[in-house]
């Protein structure tokens, strides 16, 4: 089996290397980021293509991305994400555009490696590998988005706008509104996303809401390849 690398940790990728090696597998390629993962693949046409999330320059999800990327451009070629992070805004996108040949797994939480070289074997042959708390967190994110599809336009109004940092009478201004009405509004938004409300939550004044602050994901295909997918992105204070 012909396999490329892509593992920004040094270390990492020579023991990589040298495990499959000793299997029996080529390593046509061992790279440390994103960039020379893409050239890597396009000429030696691997098997497999073992990639790690975060690489070069930003160490953010340049490694999920560039998935996505060969994904389309070699639908045939097995992709195994391999990384210590659950990335579920780009991974929901990698693994429906083929219902095989795909796996992400978590470097913590491989048994050993006979499970390891089987679940390669696995993606390599058209099947999935997926580990548990993978598939649990995007089943999450699946939960969150299908909550926020619940929200009137008004509420997604009021859901945004503590993100700009206003209080309960700014967002009141704002939209024109009494602030017991945002504060009615603000109810309706913890109830509709199963979030409990603290006592300062209705509480007027300065304090900002707490609630979540949402961003649009505005890619043609978003999360869960809907368009214009909205994202739970974090909480204000």
């Amino acid at each position: 089996m012909r396999i490329v690398i892509a593992e920004d940790a040094a270390v990492i990728r020579a023991g990589l290397a040298e495990i499959l090696a000793d299997r029996g597998h080529e390593v046509a390629a061992a790279v440390g980021d994103a960039e020379a993962l893409n050239a890597a693949v396009a000429e030696h046409q691997p098997d497999v293509a073992i990639i790690d999330v975060r690489m070069p320059p930003d160490h953010t999800d340049e490694g999920l991305r560039a998935a996505i990327a060969i994904r389309r451009d070699y639908p045939k070629m097995g992709i195994l994400v391999f990384s210590q992070y659950v990335e579920t805004r780009y991974a929901t996108d990698l693994l429906s555009m083929r219902s095989g040949g795909v796996g992400y797994l978590l470097k913590d939480r491989v048994a050993n490696v006979g499970e390891f070289i089987d679940a390669i074997a696995r993606v390599a042959a058209g099947g999935t590998a997926l580990d548990p708390e993978v598939v649990a967190g995007l089943l999450s994110a699946t939960r969150h988005v299908s909550a926020l599809s619940a929200l009137t336009a008004r509420e997604r109004d009021v859901l945004a706008l503590p993100a700009e940092g206003r209080s309960n009478g700014a967002i009141a201004e704002r939209l024109v509104v009494s602030e017991r009405a945002v504060e009615k509004h603000i109810s309706n938004i913890f109830s509709k996303l199963g979030l409990p409300p603290s006592d300062s939550d209705h509480r007027r004044g300065p304090r900002r809401p707490r609630i979540p602050r949402i961003v649009t994901d505005s890619r043609p295909t978003g999360l869960l390849g809907q368009p214009g997918s909205l994202i739970l992105a974090g909480w204000w204070m």
